[in-house]
């Protein structure tokens, strides 16, 4: 299996694939040439036959080649906390997993609230050359939820948008001015939806299963509360918002209104908030302590309808990475977080095994829609884009076993849990920078 990024960059035909295009709604046999960094031609045309000399060729054999998958939502912990992830290890788990463009969270140490930090992370990610990385920048200075960050210069500098990461920007003053001041420069404000007072102390969903396992709960209402008061300050400021990794009825409905009443909102959900709910804590399971915490089967089949009508934008990673000190501890004790780059496909793909989704539907969450919504250059299977592409079998059934994990830290939630489809080639820029037949 190999992860190092390979040399060739010449002309290349991927031939024999079914092309998968979810932002023109193609589905059809046919071939992909690249050129350099960029894709060339696209369609039934591009074949072995009509490749010519100095063209290599990549006979796909079936397989499905869309657009490399568009993650929003990763921490990748350089700088700061190599231990438990840096780029070059985010950057093999994404590209194990289809995933060629992320966006990180920028909760580093230091945080990425000014542009020195902004510009080395960007600047390393491009030297790995490996999934290709898009900074947030915070909101506030340190994350710390009072002073405003100075977004318009990061912005300038390359930040596709602002989050103050795993915390909300808590104080309804401060986010008001937030609202304003990026309403001004044209900027997203990203918020985790999460009312910290209320949360405060819980170790998971509030309800039976945490009163039967003694652990203190964090109410649904939450999550609700802050999406609620964040809408009205959107109505009063105008600006654009994205609230993310929703994981309750109540938020998504909230949502709901919002979009059918006009306002400029989107949001998210992660694979973990439609695929496992607050039962897989089982007898008080680590690493499926997550933020937001898992929830009732009601709001896992919520999140599911939000994604069925379009209420939900993109499905994220949530890529959380801790290291086995932090998650191997008492549950009250033990750290947040679950790793998901390279569980993003095949989670993904069961909204299409189940019936939910079609395929064209569940990629376009992965791929064409979140990179409209921060405006990058991804996504898509176009003349002229970047060459940025996955190659995988949507059937293939595997194991998620924590041990074979590209990322440093190895703290899945879905360790053990059987899954059909796999990435098998990553593409970024025209060079293969993952081929798991290789």
């Amino acid at each position: 299996m190999s992860i190092k990024p390979k040399d060739h960059s010449g002309p290349t035909a991927f031939v024999n694939a079914r092309l998968l295009d979810p932002a023109t709604g193609l589905d059809a046999p046919g071939g992909l040439l690249t050129l350099g960094e960029a894709i060339a031609a696209v369609g039934p045309d591009v074949t072995a036959k009509a490749a010519g000399a100095g063209v290599q060729v990549v006979d796909c054999k079936g397989l499905c080649l869309a657009p490399g998958l568009v993650d929003l939502r990763v921490q990748i912990r350089e700088p700061g906390e190599e231990h438990k992830g840096t780029l070059e290890t985010a950057g093999k788990a994404g590209t194990a997993g289809g995933v060629t463009t992320m966006v990180c969270l920028p909760n580093t140490d230091p945080v990425i609230d000014d542009n020195s930090v902004l510009e080395f992370v960007a600047r390393r990610a491009r030297l790995l050359g490996l999934s290709k990385v898009f900074p947030y920048g915070a909101i506030t200075k340190d994350l710390q939820g009072r002073e405003l960050a100075e977004m318009a210069m990061m912005a300038e500098a390359g930040a596709v948008g602002f989050t103050d990461g795993t915390r909300a920007v808590a104080d309804a003053q401060v986010m008001r001015q937030a609202l304003s001041y990026a309403a001004t420069f044209g900027l997203t404000l990203v918020q985790h939806p999460e009312e910290p007072a209320l949360a405060e102390g819980g170790v998971m969903n509030l309800g039976e299963t945490a009163t039967r396992l003694g652990l203190s709960g964090i109410p649904s209402v939450a999550e609700v509360m802050m999406v609620e008061r964040d809408l009205r300050l959107l109505e009063l400021t105008g600006g654009r918002l994205h609230m993310a990794h929703l994981s309750t009825a109540a938020a998504i409905d909230a949502v709901r209104r919002a979009k059918a009443r006009g306002l400029p909102v989107t949001c998210d959900t992660a694979p973990f908030y439609f695929a496992l709910n607050e039962l897989a804590v089982g007898d008080y399971r680590t690493f499926a302590k997550l933020s937001p915490p898992l929830r009732s089967e009601d709001d896992r089949q919520a999140v599911i309808a939000g994604l069925r009508d379009g209420t939900i934008d993109a499905i994220v990673s949530d890529h959380d990475p801790q290291d086995e000190d932090a998650k191997r501890l008492p549950f009250a004790q033990a750290a947040f977080g679950g790793v998901g780059l390279e569980t993003l496909l095949p989670i993904t793909l069961e909204l299409v095994h189940n019936g939910h989704l079609d395929l064209l539907q569940a990629l376009a969450l992965v791929t064409c829609r979140p990179a409209d919504l921060m405006g990058l250059p991804a996504g898509r299977l176009a003349v002229g884009a970047a060459a940025d592409l996955v190659l995988f079998d949507p059937e293939r059934a595997w194991k998620v076993d924590e041990f074979s994990l590209h990322s440093k830290s190895k703290n899945t939630p879905f360790d053990g849990r059987p899954v059909q489809g796999i990435a098998v080639r990553t593409v970024v820029d025209g060079r293969t920078v993952f081929n798991r037949e290789g």
